[in-house]
């Protein structure tokens, strides 16, 4: 059996992913990728205002979306909804592997936290980013094309499947198990 799941596995698990807590939720885990291709999960971080995520490679490479290739401080942070990556892979061992740095059970959804919505978590506040999160190329490598056409569909979008992008309004310390509370 694959640790991944074909399309309509996936599908067929799109009213849990509808049932994510839309007001609060909780810090499921925490990846900081302090190179490119490597992946460390934590019980602890600090997220920073111009850092992003302390220790994470952000702020040193590339992003290929800005016109000079500097870090876009809109996506400092990337966050997945626990049921969407759940949905693709069977193993949690597998979840970091998705990219992203917090993954949480909370309702990431265009309806639910559009753009210019404030997150908290933990001791910080971000701000969720305008800049879509879409599946790419690494993403449909690690998790297959069926993964990629789950996130990038019409559906997967309005969802935000794939998860969101959002920069740092306050800095703090979050821990896994801490409370995801959106802001009014």
């Amino acid at each position: 059996m694959s640790d991944f799941r074909t399309l309509e596995e996936m599908e067929s698990r799109l009213d849990d992913i509808r049932e994510a807590p839309s007001l609060e939720g909780s810090i499921a885990m925490i990846v900081i990728r302090p190179e490119t291709n490597e992946r460390a999960v934590t019980v602890s971080c600090e997220v920073d205002h111009e850092l992003g995520l302390v220790g994470d490679n952000w702020q040193v490479r590339c992003d290929k979306h800005s016109a000079d290739g500097s870090p876009d401080p809109k996506r400092q942070l990337t966050f997945m909804n626990v049921r969407s990556v759940a949905a693709i892979t069977d193993s949690e061992d597998n979840w970091p592997l998705a990219g992203d740095q917090f993954y949480v059970g909370f309702d990431l959804s265009e309806e639910n936290v559009p753009p210019g919505t404030q997150l908290s978590l933990g001791d910080a506040v971000v701000e969720v980013s305008e800049l879509p999160h879409l599946g790419c190329g690494k993403f449909g490598g690690r998790f297959g094309k069926d993964a990629n056409m789950f996130v990038n569909s019409e559906l997967g979008k309005s969802l935000h499947l794939r998860g969101i992008n959002a920069q740092v309004v306050k800095s703090g310390v979050v821990t896994k198990g801490d409370t995801i509370r959106k802001l009014t």
